[in-house]
């Protein structure tokens, strides 16, 4: 019988939040929840006492949350959370005022940063009274084309504290892909960086402010914010001004947080756009901050000064996850540039040096770490990392060994999911619980998740499609111009009626656990038999000198297909060759681990495989390439150039 990679003493369990949140739940509705599969399926069958509980318990600042927690419960989409309440995103996460540090900041090896808790509230109190008299009222757009800096989070919560709405791309975009999400949005305000630092180099940003501030027809007023130079020249950028001087006529205040309804619009997010012009994804105010809250201090146990870190950019949505942060009253480290300068090993400094105490990645950094040898276990003491999440990808179960083998044993690892839809987990850690290799721990709290099989029934020990049955807070509030909502209902509610489908192919396991294969939009289908892209994934990226790899399927035969075939491609460690022996040896490790089904018909080498800006594989802008179909919106990827390698290549003729 397997034993899991780690377990929480019982004086840790007895520690958490978790514990303090399951006493709550007794004391206050006579209760009583065992373990955390009992509160689950509390949360779940009574959504109303649960989250009115997190609003208390989490010590929600509003006015409510008001007698009704939930009208119109049985409607997804439809239904309507805390409709009596009024609150303000800001003022929650700007709840300290003290001398502490809030926020840390490095921008590689070149830049660092420190403000307290009294100087963010200060200068977001300038900011707010600069974009009131700039004329931005409540619903309004800001844009922010800016780096993962100090200033993109007074900026964001300047632009909430007023009610308006923040949405914001990272400075790697390229004008086309900025063009095609602000265009959508019309912001009034864009806040904007001069440029950013990126792997020891300085990338100017100033004419792609000019040229998206000229596009823009709605922009009244673009703020520059100096960050590789002192004192940027802007003349060309039109309607710009400095941010110093923005801000230089307001003195810091009291700051006039406008309550507004618990779902007035917060932030608008994007898909990833690769298959066509990108989703506007609008979220409000009141269920990001209420998941947010529960997520962080319940299933991450994050408490008040602890110090949490989160690699990402402002277009990935854990950025938004990570500044909430600050809601628990927690101190946010930021980070902005390349993961893998100084030998690899410069997230790992950081988190020595500031004494992290949650380590936030992608499951492809710590891919990486262990395929390039790095072993922080014995070079960094990481004395204080208590947890390292990780997202963006499956965690395949080698590298939870490498976790526990070479980073630290004494660790929470938590595999965490969700995504840009819903700013938020499906799936994601408890720090109460063991940890099994290769598996998710849990399903959130308040989140009814199942996995369907195709006719819609609900499976476990089967793969199937993550599916949620039962309305939660962070539901989108729409889409962005969607008035009669029908994009939205075909984006979530099409495959399965009145049901939240996720496109995540996925299994609940005898631990009631959760394995992700890979999107459900590319799971591969060869000879009627499902695979998802993940199962192969983990048995080749294991394979010492597979740096990466993608797979899809590819019609066949070509002419008049009956089928599909798997194709492999690589990207070998520099130097080798794809021969005969190592494609042998690919096909041989996938039979035997997986079944003679998951074997690539064909296996092709490649130097670069594209990926969106935030890390994630494009598996299916890879097969149009491969069946000669148009990729719309290059622009979401990161290094579109890498598709031409997939472009009629003579081994997939045959």
């Amino acid at each position: 019988m397997s034993l899991p990679l780690w377990q929480p003493s019982p004086e840790r369990v007895a520690a958490t939040n978790l514990a303090a949140f399951m006493r709550e739940v007794e004391r206050r509705w006579g209760t009583r929840v065992a373990d955390y599969r009992e509160l689950h399926e509390w949360s779940i069958t009574h959504p109303a006492r649960f989250w009115r509980s997190v609003w208390s318990f989490c010590g929600v600042i509003g006015e409510g949350p008001g007698e009704t927690v939930l009208e119109n419960g049985e409607a997804m989409p439809g239904a309507r959370w805390f409709p009596q309440a009024r609150l303000n995103f800001a003022e929650n996460l700007l709840r300290r005022r003290d001398r502490g540090t809030a926020i840390v900041f490095r921008g590689e090896d070149r830049v660092e940063g420190r403000v307290s808790w009294a100087g963010l509230h200060a200068e977001v109190s300038r900011f707010s009274q600069a974009l009131r008299a700039a004329g931005v009222k409540p619903g309004e757009r800001v844009a922010g084309y800016v780096p993962n800096a100090p200033g993109a989070v007074i900026a964001a919560l300047a632009t909430t504290s007023i009610g308006a709405i923040w949405s914001s791309c990272s400075p790697d975009f390229g004008v086309q892909g900025v063009l095609d999400r602000f265009g959508q949005i019309e912001p009034r305000v864009l806040v904007g960086a001069d440029g950013y630092f990126y792997n020891g180099k300085t990338i100017d940003c100033v004419a792609r402010l000019e040229e998206i501030a000229r596009n823009l027809p709605s922009l009244e007023r673009t703020v520059v914010i100096p960050y590789t130079r002192g004192d940027p020249d802007i003349r060309g950028v039109p309607r710009a001004v400095n941010v110093h001087d923005f801000m230089t006529p307001y003195r810091p205040g009291n700051i006039a947080f406008a309550r507004l309804p618990f779902d007035h619009p917060l932030y608008i997010m994007y898909s990833s756009g690769t298959t066509g012009a990108p989703k506007c994804i609008v979220h409000g105010a009141g269920g990001t901050l209420l998941q947010h809250l529960k997520e962080h201090q319940l299933h991450a146990d994050i408490k008040p000064s602890e110090r949490v870190f989160y690699f990402t950019t402002c277009g990935w949505m854990m950025w938004n996850w990570l500044v909430s942060a600050l809601a628990s009253r927690a101190t946010l480290l930021l980070y902005d540039g390349s993961p893998f300068i100084a030998g690899g090993n410069v997230l790992f400094d950081y988190a020595d040096a500031e004494s992290m105490n949650v380590f936030g990645t992608s499951a492809k950094f710590l891919d990486h770490a262990a395929k390039t040898g790095l072993r922080p276990r014995s070079t960094h003491r990481l004395a204080e990392v208590r947890a390292i999440l990780s997202t963006g990808s499956p965690l395949v179960a080698e590298s939870f060994d490498y976790v526990y083998r070479d980073i630290k044993t004494d660790v929470h690892l938590a595999s965490i999911s969700g995504g840009t839809d819903i700013i938020s987990c499906f799936v994601l850690g408890n720090p109460a619980a063991p940890v099994w290799r290769g598996e998710i721990q849990c399903r959130g709290l308040g989140m009814k998740v199942e996995v369907y099989d195709a006719e819609g029934r609900s499976v476990r020990g089967e793969k199937g499609e993550l599916v949620c049955t039962a309305p939660f807070p962070a539901m989108p509030v729409g889409f962005w111009n969607d008035p009669g909502g029908s994009r939205y209902r075909a984006a979530y509610f099409e495959k399965f009626p009145g049901v939240w489908s996720h496109g995540d192919y996925a299994e609940l396991t005898a631990h009631d656990g959760i394995v992700i294969y890979g999107r459900s939009d590319t799971v591969l289908n060869p000879g009627g038999v499902r695979i998802g892209t993940a199962e192969i994934y983990r048995q080749v990226e294991s394979i010492e000198e597979v740096v990466e790899a993608l797979v899809v399927s590819q019609d066949w035969p070509p002419r008049a297909p009956t089928d599909v075939r798997i194709v492999l491609f690589v990207r070998l460690r520099d130097g080798l060759r794809l021969d005969g022996a190592l494609e042998a040896f690919i096909r041989r490790r996938v039979r035997e681990n997986t079944t003679p089904r998951h074997v690539p018909a064909r296996i092709v080498q490649v130097t670069d495989i594209p990926r969106t800006r935030s890390g994630k594989l494009v598996e299916l802008a890879v097969r149009n390439v491969v069946h000669g179909l148009p990729v719309k919106n290059i622009e979401a990827l990161a290094n579109p150039e890498a598709l031409e390698q997939f472009r009629n290549r003579p081994e997939l003729s045959a």
